[in-house]
């Protein structure tokens, strides 16, 4: 059965559909006043850069685009060129990253479509057609029902198959202002006026969004950063990250079983389970709860593939319903090494957990994992949602018949992210299968397991190792109960009353500062829109992403921004280009790493503010996936409030 949003998007494509691009031109998301396309372009000769000329039926008021830069004169035609990164293509690939989000009148009639595209000057739409033809009026019922029928946000689909991963990159916004001119480096932020100022003044984006910050550069940087994490066999038309390429395709299992693929867990080269699965809860969330954030910056379909890449390999980590491989690489050899991890020689062992020593933690952590990303999928790909929804059953089930912490039955995972419990981990794993499957079965034992570890307490933190003000705040969501509100108030509250530093950080602990702060930024988002406190608590959150971003007079996000860190503590993007040496001498250098690590997020300062921007700082100056997990998804809330009007 077509669901109402399914209606209206059928609808849509038909209303921008019938041109002469439609070959090239695909409508992923729409609502009343534009629409999000993805552009498939076929390259039939080899290419070092390019330009693409696109025209439209009608005036637009704006254009956002990403993957490329953006210039226009008269809002009806936009010259596109590439990025530095994404120039160079060989005959017969597909250039498949570059898209943008159309914004037009919403009474508009006919709705202004793609009338042709000139790529390095030549047509590569399909037909040559009439203007009458492209122009072709709807009737007023089927605009009445276009512009009635949906809700007042964006509604997003993807035609993500399986196995398939959309690209990331930053985007360019052109307004109907004099002409605004986005530099081919992704590094740079577009203004609408001439502007002389670097200073983070408020910015009001090309849908009027009166923010701080340009959200959805950060969002889009952040999602750069997941792929330059990325390990195993790297998709040719789908790698943003020039330095980057196939890397550890020989980990596999003990028993030889295929363990490619995942994340580099930070700026070292192991592959850890239990914070990756941590970190893709956690982005599955925001997805889930917050997809305008998303597709209004573009990136819905990515985000979702970056989830993607992860449960893949988690999947492919578990071989077995009671067994599942937790870590790849030895830690003292992979900290021996300093250097690309597609140069890398050592040894790369891998670990599992067992019935004989088991883990239900990271079992009841990639758990809740999977049955997020199989929401995030569930009206995307049903196949594959079922199919993370069948390991996550399973993983649940082994975690709650055999218990015991996995940083006891992993001794190598202990000296990176010990475990100090795993009772939240059950109740965490629970609560989102419940969420996954309506299986009021999950919800009893979430319930059981919330009062057996004695989950009512306050927390101090929300992270890769406690899940309890996650789970009182999802239980809250899933039940409306005052015994998970009241404890989620009271977290909360704790939380805006602490005193900060000097310059406003709820500073939590010094290994990862701006990660805590990030993650109670999320968990009180969550909280602000079950109607708890939602002033406070979205203020607070604001002032704690902002502060990363900006308001102390440098960005802590790299490649963001007014000062950012130039020499984050990650080897990959301190290495020179090839065939240059990448060693130990490169860690000492005093330069700026040669590669920008978009989007990392740095640990962050101190309890004083005192931050150093030195890459053999590793408490400082290291990245991980965890980090920018709960990051990523706060500023995902905070888009979508802009969006929606209700805070900004």
């Amino acid at each position: 059965m077509l669901t109402l949003s399914g209606f209206i998007i059928v609808l849509f494509a038909r209303l921008v559909s019938g041109g002469p691009c439609d070959n090239i031109v695909n409508v992923t998301s729409s609502w009343p006043g534009g629409y999000t396309t993805a552009l498939l372009i076929p390259i039939k000769t080899p290419i070092t850069n390019w330009t693409m000329i696109i025209s439209f039926s009608s005036v637009l008021t704006s254009l956002q685009v990403w993957s490329a830069a953006s210039t226009s004169t008269n809002n009806i035609q936009f010259k596109l060129t590439n990025l530095s990164y994404n120039g160079v293509y060989s005959a017969g690939a597909i250039l498949s990253g570059v898209g943008f989000n159309a914004y037009f009148n919403s009474n508009a009639n006919p709705v202004p479509t793609v009338s042709s595209i000139l790529f390095n000057g030549v047509n590569i739409c399909s037909t040559v057609v009439s203007s009458s033809t492209t122009s072709k009026p709807v009737t007023t019922t089927t605009a009445r029902l276009l512009s009635t029928a949906t809700t007042a946000k964006p509604m997003a689909t993807t035609t993500a198959k399986p196995g398939t991963t959309a690209t990331t990159k930053p985007m360019t916004t052109t307004t109907t202002k004099p002409v605004t001119t986005t530099t081919a480096k992704p590094g740079t932020t577009t203004t609408a006026k001439l502007v002389t100022t670097i200073k983070p003044a408020t910015t009001t984006s090309s849908t009027g969004l009166p923010t701080k910050y340009n959200y959805r550069e950060v969002i889009t940087k952040s999602l750069l950063f997941y792929y330059a994490q990325r390990s195993g066999r790297l998709p040719v038309n789908d790698n943003p990250i020039p330095y980057r390429s196939d890397s550890a395709l020989k980990d596999v299992g003990q028993n030889a079983e295929d363990l490619t693929g995942g994340y580099y867990d930070a700026g070292d080269h192991l592959k850890l389970g239990f914070p990756l699965a941590s970190a893709m809860t956690i982005a599955a969330w925001s997805i889930i709860d917050y997809p305008i954030g998303y597709s209004s910056a573009g990136q819905l379909t990515t985000a979702q593939n970056m989830v993607k890449w992860a449960s893949d390999y988690l999947i492919k980590a578990h071989v077995q319903p009671n067994k599942f491989y937790g870590q790849v690489g030895d830690g003292t050899l992979d900290h021996n090494y300093w250097g690309r991890p597609e140069d890398m020689t050592m040894s790369r062992p891998a670990y599992f957990i067992s019935t004989a020593n088991p883990g239900s933690d990271l079992a009841g952590e990639t758990a809740a994992a999977l049955a997020a990303t199989s929401m995030v999928f569930a009206s995307v790909n049903s196949t594959y949602s079922a199919l993370c929804l069948t390991h996550a059953k399973q993983l649940y089930d082994f975690a709650k018949q055999y218990k015991a912490k996995y940083s006891q039955s992993m001794p190598q995972a202990a000296a990176f992210y010990p475990s100090s419990d795993f009772g939240d981990e059950l109740a965490w794993s629970a609560a989102w299968l419940y969420r996954a499957t309506n299986n009021v079965t999950y919800l009893n034992d979430a319930k059981a397991f919330y009062t057996q570890y004695g989950l009512s307490n306050n927390p101090s933190e929300f992270s890769w190792d406690s899940k309890t003000a996650g789970v009182q705040v999802l239980m809250a969501k899933l039940t409306n109960d005052p015994l998970y509100k009241t404890a989620t108030k009271t977290f909360c509250d704790s939380k805006v009353n602490q005193p900060k530093t000097p310059k406003g950080l709820l500073f939590i602990s010094t290994w990862g500062s701006l990660r805590h702060a990030a993650n109670i930024a999320f968990v009180c988002l969550q909280a602000a829109d079950l109607n708890i406190n939602p002033l406070a608590y979205r203020k607070l959150a604001q002032q704690q992403i902002h502060y990363a971003l900006g308001d102390t007079g440098r960005s802590f996000v790299v490649g963001f921004g007014v000062n950012p860190p130039l020499k984050p503590h990650h080897a990959s993007s301190s290495c020179p280009n090839r065939p240059a040496v990448c060693d130990w001498s490169t860690y000492s250098s005093t330069a700026p790493n040669p590669q920008v690590l978009y989007g990392g997020l740095v640990g962050g300062p101190d309890s004083n503010d005192n931050y150093t921007d030195d890459r053999s700082n590793y408490v400082t100056n290291e990245v991980a996936c965890d980090y920018n997990a709960g990051f990523q998804g706060s500023v995902a809330a905070l888009q979508s409030l802009a969006v929606q009007g209700v805070f900004n």
